[in-house]
């Protein structure tokens, strides 16, 4: 489709890419990954062709049809309604339609054969190109991306630029090009539109390159990853974490090969340095200076292992309930957030609030923290320090103070060698705490307003979306700050990684109910996709903060017995299948211990990917399990 080949790209006065190569091959899956600055969404300029190559070689198929979503597409504006917007997809299928109902008109009073021939050569390739079926196509994918039918009809003007961009996208998806490039497409969408385009790109005819910082995505899309580093192009076959396995692989190979070169350099410069004034050995040092200077370098890896070093020093220890709400309601107008609802939330939870836009995650949490007004009783814990990270966080800062300005003007209890010390554990070293704020980049503004919070002696902390728009390095570190805090915390985040990382309970809000998962997301997952899927049954597996679930009345319930012995069959064949399964894993994890297994990365990964395989199976058996033991009691 497209090959690059020994090629260079110039910007700024510095090369990105040096004697580079890259051949796109048609149907690949590809996660585009670097550090900032790397010049990833660069690249794809060049694909595109609005950045020309000056050195090397491009060459594509003419043919080649390519889409390209990036944040430019955000200042574009239109009163038309979004789904309009969208439908501009179908540019023949449009012109087509105009075509068709100029013709009927004009046949209504001239019905030559030339007029006749001409309409049923355009109905016949209007219905061969699916016309028909355009709008329906469009609000499938809208609303796959999070619209309501009622949002279809509103102009694109009336939309926020996160929304806009949604609007883009489907149009992108639509339009279906041959290669789909789509930098951080994530970043605009909740966890169920993320959801939704996933399974959409998993089924995708055509290539797709993909520029995230959403590592749980990249994992269940690519096939390949593409790394830009050290000025060249690398790739891995496999997902983001096959990519980092490999990775890790080549550079520690890297690693030895570059230690050898250096330890031959030294041993040839020994040698000059000790022959150079022998004029008998004249031939063989100049040999080995000519050797030196002809020598390929290999360059030595740059690890970025930048930790956190930070301790929330938690002022007081809170009593055991941190807040409770009883029968919470909250509407706008007459759209309904939270009705009559409970929630509890005890010393030592650490909870994602999980979910789609609109559903009320943010105004949960803004009455969590007593800024929002709402209807029903919420009552904080004893010895209680709150903290709230809002979305507007990062703007609410002062972009003309420096770092340690910005922090003096916060904590203005502490003195500047406590602050200076503080801020190096947020990677802010030594002349770094002057930098003013205006030219942080999103993630070094992230850090300083989570310091601004760490200086409040918090010991509970309230978050909303405090993952927008960071990279891995920065979503890394904060996962290492969440990880180290002692107090508890509740959590907005669209992010997976992150909140499988430092998340032991789910909150979700449904049906204008708080409702709760008490375990973390890799377990939330599974079963709520069963529950989903399950749905119209009316089961329900775990504790629903705010409904209460009546057991049904035994008299009620036709064949008892028939039922009670049912269910023990199916708990006993379950217990059965655990065990197995549990044996299988310890006998796989004993496997992974022998010599020839570890020390063969194939057969390595193999067995990982079948304990991964069992735990899953596991983990939906033991849910099986709670269901069908939950059924007994109520039967007895």
């Amino acid at each position: 489709m497209i090959s690059l080949s020994n090629f260079s790209f110039e910007f700024g006065g510095r090369y990105l890419y040096k004697d580079a190569d890259w051949h796109i091959k048609p149907k690949e899956r590809i996660g585009l990954v670097g550090k900032n600055g790397t010049g990833k969404s660069t690249l794809l300029r060049v694909l595109t062709g609005e950045y020309p190559l000056r050195e090397g070689g491009f060459s594509k198929l003419k043919s080649l049809s390519i889409g390209f979503l990036n944040q430019d597409l955000l200042s574009f504006q239109s009163d038309e309604p979004i789904v309009n917007v969208a439908m501009q997809a179908f540019e023949r299928q449009l012109y087509l339609e105009g075509e068709i109902e100029a013709l009927l008109k004009i046949v209504e009073t001239d019905y030559s054969e030339e007029n006749l021939h001409k309409l049923g050569e355009m109905q016949e390739e209007f219905l061969h190109s699916d016309g028909y079926d355009i709008r329906y196509k469009t609000e499938e994918i809208l609303e796959g991306l999070g619209f309501s039918t009622t949002d279809l009809t509103r102009p694109l003007s009336e939309f926020s630029g996160g929304w806009r961009m949604r609007v883009m996208l489907a149009k992108m998806l639509l339009m279906k090009p041959q290669l789909l490039m789509l930098d951080e497409p994530t970043n605009h969408l909740d966890l169920p539109s993320i959801e939704w385009l996933e399974t959409y790109l998993t089924g995708y005819d055509g290539t797709v390159i993909l520029v995230s910082h959403d590592r749980y995505f990249l994992n269940r899309m690519v096939t390949k990853i593409v790394e830009i580093a050290n000025q060249k192009i690398y790739q891995y076959t496999g997902n983001f974490e096959e990519y980092l396995e490999q990775k890790t692989e080549r550079d520690e190979l890297q690693t030895r090969q570059y230690d050898n070169q250096q330890d031959y350099i030294r041993q040839q410069e020994r040698f000059i340095t000790r022959f150079k004034a022998k004029a008998s050995k004249s031939t063989l040092v100049q040999s080995r200076v000519k050797m030196l200077d002809k020598l390929d370098l290999v360059e030595a890896v740059v690890h970025d292992n930048s930790k956190i070093n930070v301790r929330f020093n938690i002022l007081k220890e809170p009593g055991k309930v941190i807040c409770e709400f009883k029968n919470i309601s909250k509407s706008y107008g007459p759209i309904d957030i939270l009705h009559k609802s409970n929630a509890l939330l005890n010393r030592g939870d650490r909870i994602a609030l999980i979910g789609a836009n609109g559903k009320g995650k943010s105004t949960l949490l803004r009455i969590i923290a007593g800024v929002e007004s709402f209807a029903g009783e919420r009552v904080m814990g004893y010895n209680l320090i709150q903290s709230f990270y809002a979305q507007h966080q990062l703007e609410s800062l002062d972009l003309e103070n420096d770092v340690l300005q910005e922090l003096a003007s916060f904590a203005t209890n502490k003195s500047d060698g406590d602050l200076r010390g503080l801020l190096g554990g947020f990677l802010f070293q030594g002349d770094d705490v002057f930098k003013k704020i205006k030219v942080l980049s999103g993630g070094e503004k992230a850090r300083v307003s989570l310091a601004k919070m760490v200086t409040t002696g918090a010991n509970f902390l309230v978050l909303d979306e405090p993952t927008n728009h960071l990279d891995m390095q920065s979503i890394d570190i904060l996962i290492d700050v969440f990880n180290s805090y002692a107090g508890s915390f509740i959590v907005v985040s669209h992010d997976r990684h992150f909140v499988s990382q430092i998340a032991n309970k789910i909150w979700w809000i449904e049906d204008n109910q708080i409702k709760e998962y008490p375990g973390t997301y890799a377990e939330f997952e599974p079963w709520n996709q069963l529950r989903l899927k399950n749905k119209p049954t009316g089961k329900t597996i775990v504790k629903e903060t705010v409904t209460v679930h009546t057991k049904p009345k035994v008299e009620n319930l036709p064949h008892r017995d028939t039922l009670v012995k049912s269910l023990q069959k199916q708990i006993d064949g379950l217990e059965s299948e655990i065990t197995i399964l549990k044996e299988k894993i310890d006998s796989h994890e004993s496997e992974m211990t022998k010599e020839s297994i570890y020390t063969n990365a194939i057969e390595l990964k193999n067995i990982s990917q079948t304990i991964n395989s069992f735990k899953r199976e596991l983990v939906l058996k033991e849910q099986e399990y709670e269901t069908a033991f939950e059924e007994l009691l109520g039967l007895e």
